[in-house]
């Protein structure tokens, strides 16, 4: 029957009814959203605490306008500078998503004739054409054909799924990815070809049920965001007190000097002198520039990650990094390259080598025929390999990386029967001069088990009756994770008759060869890394051996069926041990997300497809492969774009550099800051009430703070904060060394400040109008005094130009 799909009118009518294919996306939060959110940095809420007492004093005629704007001017300085470098990073991210959506295309049958559209364009009834790598653009039946599809994006399964038409009275679960009939959107298509009709779209197919779920927010504050929430509330409490401090301070001066005030105006000028210098003391306690330096930080460091394949898409996210203290990892592209490959060649007799160049001459032009011409893939422009199973890609780009492609040669081939996964082997027949060769390659324990002879590394053929030479090779490269195919012939065209062996070839996906390095330097650095993976679990421990993940004894491997035996509490007494996750289910990595937060760990997780997607958004910092599905970048904080371990080590290291920069930049400004408040409280005991003007110390701290913002942030990224061990999430940001630090520093300028302020001489040092001079020297300039301290002021000038 041919087949025509939709008319024009039929895809409209459907669209009505079923709706769009495209996925419903709640829009970015906007920037004055953001800006409004930033009212809620504690830092923030003490500055706005100071705006509201600066306009009572302005409404009473107190102080002067530019007061409160000035504290007004610099909440929105601290603010602005947060909400903008998140918005931009934002914008980037929604660029990137942008530029990938743009090239999301699939083929249909509409009309009678094949067109490409753009896949949110498809509809309920639609007939999509599906070839070897194509993406499944919704879910459907299919119609026609057969498929092989990777569903790992979907259900982290490795093993590619058969999908066919159902036949008459066979039922299927569209609910259960395992069916051999219901295709899923997001997977791809690895082989084969056939026609896909669409029974759901948009929001209602597996893929969108996912990725609404993952619009939901997850409240939970990053290790910064507490740390900051604590400093916030020790320096309002220092700030609160130094204030009420003051204002007692004034009134009990005036007590005591016997120069209290004779009326009720006096005693209000009185007071309203002590809440001015309350609210200096406040503003003195503030470091302003926290939030902006932090914003900066992240901002600064982003840009250079982005040259480190790092894309920061949630800024927050950075600094998270550089707490984490457990890191869940897939295998799978992260540890391991993420594709298949030969590894290793060897003979009959278990001799062995790594490539075509160090193999017997005779061996080349063999395995050409027997993996080239027996081979469902083809090579394409620029070495891209196209078709085929997984195994086929390997091995025609092992032919490729070796330069011997155009060397096959499929015109000689008199029949091909691929790979059939019953016999587990697939055969060619092709011309020779001595009558037709039949070609078989297909899994090693077969393959060899049918072999009566073998070729030696002289190309001698012997008889193959003691094969322990070759079991034995076979169990060690077992042990290695290594999938094992054979190549033999025999002459004739039947597949089945006693073969000769050509040779053994080991092919995996190899561990990445700067994994293990990166691996070793995050556990240097404090951070355990856990392995999780669909693979069993013989592989998963030789792959996390290889790597450096499993060393020691006690160290645990598990698989998915053995961690759900246990309980919460079991699980969470063996967590500090465990490295290996075998056979995982999406529901495993949830689950341990959770329970390591229940542990108060900083909890990292890497995934790219939509099953990992619950477990990157629940984490504190989900790390999404660049090559993943869209909805694993959405519920991630950052994308490592070239779905490297190392890259992630990166990220880890520029997050412990920020936190190193806030340090820096407390120390120096907290020094400053106490400084200011010891000195505005002692002032008014040697006579001057007002020391330093609100304006004056925003003025001083935004400019300060920003000039060293930008210091800090460029401060490299240094390789020994890597042997450090991770902070805990409940440790203050200011620690006892730091706390000294600061005590004395401030103590010193103290000092200065006052010997500056009040002994006559060395006021007179800095000439006319003393008072104000040396004040500016004591790192501001001061408001006028009362009228007795004026007149005392302009004495003490003509006494410094006399000198």
């Amino acid at each position: 029957m041919q087949r025509k799909g939709l008319t024009a009118q039929q895809i409209e009518k459907s669209r009505q009814e079923h709706g769009s294919n495209a996925l419903t996306q709640i829009p970015p939060e906007p920037l004055w959203m953001k800006i409004l959110e930033g009212f809620k940095d504690p830092m923030i809420m003490i500055l706005l605490v100071a705006l509201a007492v600066q306009l009572v004093l302005l409404a009473i005629g107190e102080t002067e306008w530019y007061e409160p704007l000035g504290v007004l001017v610099a909440i929105l300085i601290a603010n602005l500078a947060a909400a903008l470098s998140e918005n931009k990073q934002q914008g980037k991210a929604s660029a990137l998503k942008a530029e990938e959506e743009a090239k999301e295309t699939t083929k249909v049958l509409r009309d009678g004739q094949l067109a490409e559209i753009h896949v949110n364009d498809v509809v309920v009834g639609d007939l999509v054409y599906l070839q070897a790598g194509d993406k499944i653009p919704a879910d459907g039946v299919v119609v026609e054909g057969s498929l092989k599809v990777d569903q790992s994006p979907l259900n982290g399964e490795t093993v590619e799924a058969t999908k066919r038409p159902v036949e008459k009275g066979e039922t299927y679960d569209a609910k259960d990815t395992h069916n051999e009939h219901y295709a899923y959107r997001g997977s791809v298509v690895c082989g084969g070809e056939g026609y896909l009709e669409i029974k759901v779209v948009g929001d209602a197919t597996v893929f969108g049920q996912i990725a609404a779920e993952l619009q939901e927010n997850v409240d939970r504050k990053t290790p910064l965001q507490v740390k900051l929430s604590h400093l916030a509330g020790q320096i309002s409490k220092f700030g609160y007190i130094g204030a009420g401090a003051i204002v007692v301070g004034i009134l009990g001066r005036s007590l005591i000097c016997g120069d209290m005030p004779e009326n009720a105006i006096a005693w209000v000028r009185l007071l309203m002198d002590a809440i001015t210098v309350a609210v200096t003391i406040i503003v003195c306690a503030v470091p302003e520039g926290l939030p902006m330096l932090t914003s900066l930080l992240q901002s600064f460091q982003s840009l250079r990650m982005v040259r480190d394949n790092v894309l920061v898409r949630k800024i927050h996210g950075l600094e998270t990094a550089g707490s984490l203290s457990l890191l869940y990892s897939d295998k799978t592209g992260t540890i391991t390259e993420g594709r298949l490959s030969v590894e290793e060649l060897a003979l009959g007799d278990a001799t062995t080598f790594n490539s075509l160049k160090d193999a017997p001459s005779w061996f080349t032009p063999e395995f050409i025929v027997g993996v080239g011409v027996n081979n469902s893939a083809s090579v394409g422009a620029e070495n891209a390999i196209l078709g085929g199973n997984s195994s086929d890609r390997a091995l025609m780009s092992f032919l490729a990386q070796s330069g011997v492609a155009d060397k096959i040669d499929k015109s000689q081939t008199l029949q091909f029967n691929p790979f059939d996964s019953e016999k587990k082997k697939s055969s060619v027949v092709v011309k020779s001069a001595n009558g037709p060769v039949v070609y078989v390659k297909g899994a090693a324990e077969r393959v060899v088990e049918q072999c009566a002879r073998y070729i030696d590394a002289n190309g001698a053929e012997k008889e193959f009756t003691d094969k322990s030479a070759i079991e034995k090779y076979s169990l060690d490269q077992a042990a290695r994770s290594m999938r094992l195919l054979a190549v033999a012939k025999a002459n004739g065209e039947n597949d089945e008759a006693p073969l000769t062996l050509v040779g053994v070839i080991g092919i995996r996906d190899a561990v990445r060869k700067e994994a293990a390095e990166a691996i070793a330097e995050a556990q240097n650095a404090g951070i355990q890394v856990v392995m999780i993976t669909g693979d069993r679990k013989e592989t998963a421990v030789a792959i996390a051996k290889e790597s450096g993940l499993l060393k020691a004894d006690d160290e645990i491997a598990m698989t998915s069926a053995e961690l759900a035996e246990k309980s919460d509490d079991e699980v969470k007494a063996i967590l500090p041990k465990l490295r290996v996750v075998a056979r995982a289910l999406p529901s495993d990595k949830s689950r341990l997300v959770t329970l390591a937060q229940e542990l108060n760990l900083v909890v990292g997780m890497t995934g790219d497809g939509v099953n990992d997607s619950p477990a990157l958004k629940k984490a504190d910092v989900g790390f999404a492969m660049g090559s993943g599905t869209e909805v694993a970048k959405e519920a991630g904080e950052i994308t490592i774009l070239d779905d490297n371990f190392k890259s992630i080590a990166k990220a880890i290291l520029y997050g412990r550099t920020i936190f190193k920069s806030i340090r820096k930049f407390l120390i120096f400004q907290l020094t400053v800051n106490v400084a200011a408040v010891l000195t505005c409280f002692l002032g008014p005991m040697f006579g001057f009430n007002v020391v330093l003007t609100v304006v004056q110390l925003l003025l001083i701290n935004l400019v300060m703070d920003t000039l060293a913002a930008l210091a800090f942030g460029a401060e490299p990224a240094l390789k020994e904060y890597m042997k450090e061990k991770p902070i805990p999430r409940s440790e203050s940001v200011v620690t006892k060394p730091m706390m000294t630090q600061i005590l004395v520093g401030a103590l010193f300028i103290t000092a200065i400040s006052l010997s500056i302020l009040c002994p006559t001489p060395i006021r007179a040092l800095f000439e006319a109008d003393a008072p104000k001079v040396a004040q500016t020297a004591d790192e501001n300039a001061q408001e006028t005094q009362n009228a007795d301290e004026n007149a005392q002021e302009t004495q003490n000038a003509d006494d410094a130009k006399a000198l």
